[in-house]
């Protein structure tokens, strides 16, 4: 009997008998609950019929919920298998038989297929450096440590990982060969940020803060450049109008010069005073720039090269 088919007669023993409950179970659901459960057991049947397998797994996860009936059980333990999720699949069908009692429909099928299982599964023993940290398998939770015992799981590359306080303290990922038990131990000690949360930037060494470096340096070179200029031409012109002869030798005259050479001398100290200062200030600005681009995360690269112009500062800088 094909699965496809076995979870259309599962579909019906539900409908038709829908209050038939282990007798270990709740006390049994009022009637618009069985309702309900039926409801989404169908639409369940007719998602795994599409194959839809995990969206027919969430439809049969709540009709077993709202209320549980062991012929849920056998069809949450097909759709696990076709999930390829041996490890699920077994404990569904496990707990069917034990729920369906011996009368069990489908009982021998559901026999060779768990002996399929076992031969797909193996064990995961998992300890952490504290407890109360949760601890998940393929990102789904199976307890907070300390774990009484190894965690059933399907052969295969298996994802352990353990949180505390929403934060992932450490992630392992294991090999898992059937009938193993592989050992795993994680760190429980809070380190990563909050699942959701995004890590705030470094501050002093983003590239707004480089760009903004460069920028000043820039600036700084440009006006020493200008107000060195400056600074030459008027000297030259000092020199000039102090080498020349008087035009005139009255008092007037000798005082006129006298101011004349007074005034162009201020300009030679004022533009020199400011290129130099715009000078010291351009060397700050680019060896403390150039000091933040070289020091950031070993994941950026950064080139620095002496060129006939002057140095060339290169690299990728996010």
């Amino acid at each position: 009997m094909s699965c496809r088919r076995s979870v259309c007669l599962a579909v019906l023993m539900i409908l038709a008998i829908p209050l038939a409950l282990h007798p270990a179970a709740h006390a049994q659901p009022a009637a618009a609950a069985v309702t309900d459960a039926a409801k989404h057991f169908q639409r369940g049947v007719t998602l795994y019929n599409e194959a839809d397998y995990r969206a027919a797994l969430v439809e049969f996860r709540r009709a077993y919920e709202i209320a549980p009936n062991a012929a849920v059980l056998y069809n949450i333990g097909q759709t696990y298998y076709q999930l390829q999720n041996y490890a699920a699949a077994l404990i569904a069908l496990g707990r069917y038989l034990t729920e369906a009692g011996a009368t069990a429909p489908h009982r021998r099928d559901v026999e060779q297929t768990i002996d399929t299982l076992q031969t797909r599964v193996g064990k995961v023993a998992i300890s952490t450096s504290a407890p109360g940290a949760d601890i998940t398998v393929d990102d789904e939770l199976v307890g907070k440590s300390p774990l009484e015992e190894p965690v059933l799981v399907s052969i295969g590359r298996r994802k352990v990982t353990a949180l505390r306080d929403g934060r992932v303290t450490e992630t392992r990922f294991v090999d898992v060969a059937a009938g193993d038990t592989v050992t795993v131990s994680l760190a429980a000690d809070v380190r990563g940020p909050a699942i959701g949360a995004t890590a705030p930037e470094k501050r002093g060494t983003s590239q707004s803060t480089i760009t903004t470096g460069w920028i000043i340096t820039g600036v700084a070179g440009a006006v020493m450049l200008g107000t060195g200029t400056y600074a030459w031409l008027a000297s030259s012109d000092l020199s000039s109008a102090r080498g020349g002869d008087p035009v005139a030798a009255d008092m007037a005259a000798i005082n006129a010069r006298r101011d004349d050479l007074a005034s162009k001398s201020s300009k030679v100290k004022t533009f020199s005073l400011i290129a130099d200062i715009s000078g010291l200030a351009a060397l700050a600005a680019g060896g403390v720039t150039l000091y933040l681009s070289l020091s950031r995360s070993k994941e950026h690269e950064t080139r620095v090269a002496i060129t006939p112009s002057g140095f060339v500062v290169a690299g990728t800088f996010r």
